[in-house]
Parts: C-alpha cells; structure tokens; sequence
C-alpha cells in the first residue's frame, strides 16, 4: 500500500449515504464565522457525482434562490460536511443533469418519490448488517483455509 491510499482509507472512514443524481439531499455543512462555527443547510437537487475515487469523490447540488441558480461542489468525504440526508429519490436516465440548469417552473420537476428518515434508517441498519455478514463469512473462509 502507498501513502496515498493510507491516507484516503482513514479519510473514508466516515458513513455517508448511497447518493446517485436526481436525488434531492439536504447537506448539513459546518461553516466557521470568526471564533463561531455553526451548521448552515444546503438543501438541493444532485446534478452530477464526480468521477474521483475513493476520499477524491464528488457530488454536485444545485438549488434555486430567488430565481438564481445556485450550484455547489462538495467533497463526499470531507470532514466538514456534518451529514447528508436524502430527502427525495428522483428516477431519471442520465448520469448527469446538466440541463436541469435550463428548466423552470413545471419543467423541471422529477417522478420522485418521498424517503422517510425511518426508512433511510431502516436501510442503512439492513445494509451494515449486510456487509457484517459478509465480512463474519469472509473472516471464517480464512480461518479454515489457513488451519487446512
């Protein structure tokens, strides 16, 4: 292992939602105002996941205010970031949804369809159990390899 990928797995330690385009997510960043450091809301819709790897990935949210358009690039690992939460699943087709920057009004709604934080619960709960399943069955793989 390199430094590089050292570094970018204790970067990466953090949990953070499954996030794909077209969901509207509320990104709960910490901002620091002279001594101050208090929780400002960026609530908006995923255009766009960057392509980094690892502790380098991206997302991009874009939010209307008062007729402008807002967009944000935030760092998925970055400690700044306090939570990221789901609001809407949105269904669409592409990868990136650079023309929603065109749209207004009724045009540029989404079918979506409404996450409640029990269900985001429920899901993350099913998902660690998962993934400790397969760890707990990948650990006794090894162990009986090794004693054969």
């Amino acid at each position: 292992m390199t430094l590089l990928q050292d570094v970018q797995r204790l970067a990466m330690k953090k949990k953070v939602p499954d996030l794909k385009p077209g969901y509207t997510v509320a990104v709960h960043q910490k901002i620091k105002e002279g001594e101050k450091e208090r929780v400002q809301i960026f609530e908006g819709l995923i255009i766009a996941i960057g392509s980094g790897h690892g502790a380098d990935k991206t997302f991009t949210v874009r939010k209307v205010v008062e007729g402008i358009g807002v967009e944000r690039i935030f760092p998925l690992y970055s400690p700044r970031i306090e939570k990221i939460q789901v609001k809407k699943e949105g269904k669409v087709r592409r990868a990136r949804l650079y023309y929603m920057a065109k749209r207004f009004g009724k045009s540029a709604r989404l079918k979506e369809t409404f996450v409640s934080e029990n269900e985001m619960e429920k899901e993350v709960a099913a998902l660690a159990e998962k993934v400790a399943k397969e760890e707990a069955k990948k650990a006794a793989e090894e162990g009986t390899t090794v004693e054969a």
